[in-house]
């Protein structure tokens, strides 16, 4: 038995069969919702029925509230339809010709940026070639079957090497592995590219790239992308950290705003160390962003970092006059990295 979708307020309509969830069923049907993690944690998926009954499945309490069930919300990666549904979407876009891969790949370098972030860097078989959009992430894949996602740092034009940027976890089974046993030429396997934060290349509006701590990784890549093909929109760069230890590559994005007039770059600090002597900004990033820009409403804004962080962005960039449809996110889960 199969249930009739349509999203609003595009109109456009699909199938989803019994069990199969909203989003596996657009994508099955070349359709893209907003996605990240796919494990109902990141909560980047998260819309509003309209109309109908959906089982919400194994959304996480942290990703989607009770009270936000009672207003019609649900996380469409782990949701599946009841009965016929409207459901609410203003970013549904198609799904275009780049494959999703499972490939080996041997490690070529690991590189401490920061006592907890390493820079792992991948290099995949000589005949083969990773297609992806800036902003994309991939899953390594684990023996015991279970998976770890990361954003990759480098643009599409730069895949000699993949470039992860990994926060150690501790207790963490990946990231364990990662800062300690890990070594060059060990072989790990990968699926992707997956997720729908990437750079939208159609649109000329000014471009707030939000990061929060290692959710630096996807800006980088989205920024030397924009470079790599001489696009001239406006970029400011948000990237937001605890402490000065934690802008691992500070020098990148200062270099970049040193180099190309239509780059800002504005580093904030929430818990600036004793030692820090830290002369920029310092609290919450997103608010560093809304006093610099009390009016959003000619903006779009990629934001990557912990799910509180886009949340709260999303929330006071929307009531700030950013269109629902100018917020790209991708929320990071840190849940046994």
């Amino acid at each position: 038995m199969s249930h009739q979708i349509t999203v609003q307020p595009s109109g456009r309509q699909f199938a989803a069969e019994t069990g199969e969830t909203i989003l596996d069923a657009a994508l099955r049907q070349g359709l893209t919702l907003p996605y990240g993690c796919k494990d109902g944690a990141c909560g980047a998926c998260k819309g509003k029925v309209l109309c109908g009954e959906v089982d919400h499945g194994k959304a996480q309490p942290h990703a989607l509230k009770d009270e936000e069930k009672a207003g019609g919300l649900t996380l469409y990666c782990c949701a599946t339809a009841l009965s016929d549904l409207s459901i609410e979407c203003k970013q549904l876009g198609a799904i275009t010709d780049i494959p999703v891969k499972t490939l080996p790949s041997r490690i070529e370098k690991l590189e401490r940026l920061a006592p907890d972030v390493i820079e792992l860097q991948l290099r995949l078989p000589a005949n083969e070639r990773l297609q992806f959009r800036a902003g994309q992430y991939i899953d390594i894949l684990l023996k015991d079957g279970k998976k770890r996602s990361f954003s990759l740092a480098n643009a599409p034009h730069d895949d000699a090497l993949l470039q992860l940027h990994i926060r150690h976890v501790p207790g963490g089974v990946f990231t364990d592995q990662v800062f300690s046993s890990m070594k060059v030429r060990d072989i790990l396997r990968f699926n992707g590219p997956h997720g729908s934060f990437h750079l939208r290349e159609e649109s000329n509006k000014p471009m707030i790239l939000l990061a929060g701590g290692t959710g630096f990784a996807p800006i980088k890549a989205i920024v030397e992308y924009t470079l790599a093909t001489n696009s001239q929109r406006p970029i400011y760069i948000y990237w937001g950290a605890k402490a000065r230890v934690d802008l691992y590559q500070h020098a990148l994005p200062a270099q970049w705003a040193a180099e190309h007039p239509h780059i800002q770059y504005i580093p904030v600090l929430s818990e600036a160390a004793a030692g820090d002597e830290w002369p920029g900004r310092s609290g919450l990033v997103h608010q560093a962003v809304t006093v610099d820009f009390p009016n959003l409403a000619d903006f779009e804004v990629y934001a990557c970092g912990s799910p509180g962080m886009i949340e709260a962005a999303k929330r006071d960039f929307i009531s700030a006059g950013l269109p629902e449809e100018a917020f790209f996110a991708d929320a990071f889960t840190f849940a046994a990295q």
